[in-house]
């Protein structure tokens, strides 16, 4: 072999070796029981920030976003309508800096533009492209960021798909506790969340493996061996075509108003009743957000709702089989160990039969 080669070799071999390395790692990070046989321990938040880190950094989840015609429509209005020139404002998640630029283009004096995601170098390079003058981009966690006079605007985007789980409460009132003037705004700080039970479409179902009968082949007897791994028992959509109906009329079960919640006020464990209005087979509770800004402006990411704003996801909590006729009652309790991790949640529901007195109790 030519000795001018083997550098060139050892290059491309070590370049391959960091790529299926890297790519190993964050399979292993987004598994948390793996992750702990091969990393020391970390808090849950450590951990949440190094997903998401990774997960915002790259070109597509940006693109989901920046294509979400209904978010992005919703934060132009709210931009205009609330923004002021002269405003000193945060912008926490900056992304791409597409809310800090609109912010600037309505005239605010100074955007801080937070980050701490490596996308944070093509959102300057965006802004310098474009011309956006006054926007301050900082390169750190939002719990490091100091700065010396109170600003009038918190502006974020910090819901996930079930609206806690990217760490809005935490972040968004620790700013508004340091850095955020009395009397200021956070955009947007009204959110409800709603837990509903729903029937999936016939054609979509995918019952519990020991709930199966295939060809007269049972699978009931699967059941001792149900799975341990909390993942198993929810699952992630945005399809409008998956869920059928909700079983009752839908309502919020929280509503809160960042301006005025700690997140100790969250509740760890919240009961509620349906009344079923619309008969059918209960699949599990879809779990999904809505965002106020003004009373007629708000932003959905129900199941159900063709103008929802697409790029978010819904979460459907399971169930096993159980049937509901209308004027039937669902009792459901939902315990949270933390808001910000699924994995951590436990529901179950006791049937109120409308024709007879009879309770029956199913849960995860």
């Amino acid at each position: 072999m030519s000795l001018s080669l083997l550098p060139r070799l050892t290059s491309r071999v070590f370049s391959h070796y960091r790529r299926i390395a890297t790519r190993l790692a964050g399979w292993i990070y987004d598994r948390p029981r793996l992750a702990a046989w091969f990393y020391a321990p970390e808090s849950p938040e450590a951990r949440y920030r190094e997903h998401n880190g990774r997960m915002f950094a790259g070109f597509h989840e940006q693109e989901r976003m920046l294509a979400d015609q209904r978010r992005m429509a919703f934060y132009q209005a709210a931009i205009t309508r609330h923004i002021q020139p002269g405003d000193r404002i945060i912008d926490l998640g900056t992304g791409t800096g597409i809310l800090a630029a609109l912010a600037a283009r309505r005239g605010a004096a100074h955007v801080y533009a937070i980050d701490h995601s490596d996308i944070l170098k093509h959102a300057r390079t965006l802004a310098a492209a474009n011309q956006i003058k006054n926007v301050e981009f900082v390169s750190a966690h939002s719990t490091e960021f100091r700065v010396d006079e109170p600003v009038d605007v918190i502006l974020h985007e910090q819901m996930g798909d079930c609206l806690f789980d990217e760490a809005m409460v935490a972040n968004v009132t620790d700013l508004r506790d340091r850095l955020l003037k009395p009397g200021g705004l956070i955009l947007p700080s009204v959110f409800e969340f709603f837990c509903e039970p729903i029937k999936v479409r016939d054609s979509r179902l995918v019952p519990f493996i020991w709930e199966l009968n295939v060809h007269g082949y049972d699978y009931s007897s699967l059941e001792r061996e149900r799975p341990q791994e909390t993942g198993y028992y929810h699952l992630a959509s945005s399809d409008l075509n998956l869920v059928d109906h909700f079983l009752g009329e839908p309502e919020p079960v929280l509503s809160i108003d960042l301006h005025t919640l700690n997140e100790s006020d969250l509740p760890r464990e919240v009961t509620f009743t349906r009344r079923v209005v619309n008969a059918g087979r209960l699949d599990g509770y879809a779990v999904f957000f809505r965002a106020w800004v003004d009373d007629d402006l708000s932003l959905s990411s129900s199941p159900v709702d063709q103008n929802r704003a697409p790029h978010w996801g819904f979460r459907i909590l399971r169930t096993e089989r159980d049937d509901f006729a209308v004027g039937d009652e669902i009792d459901v309790r939902l315990t949270v160990g933390t808001w910000t991790d699924l994995h951590s949640w436990r529901w179950s529901h006791v049937k109120r039969a409308a024709a007879d007195t009879r309770l029956t109790a199913h849960g995860r």
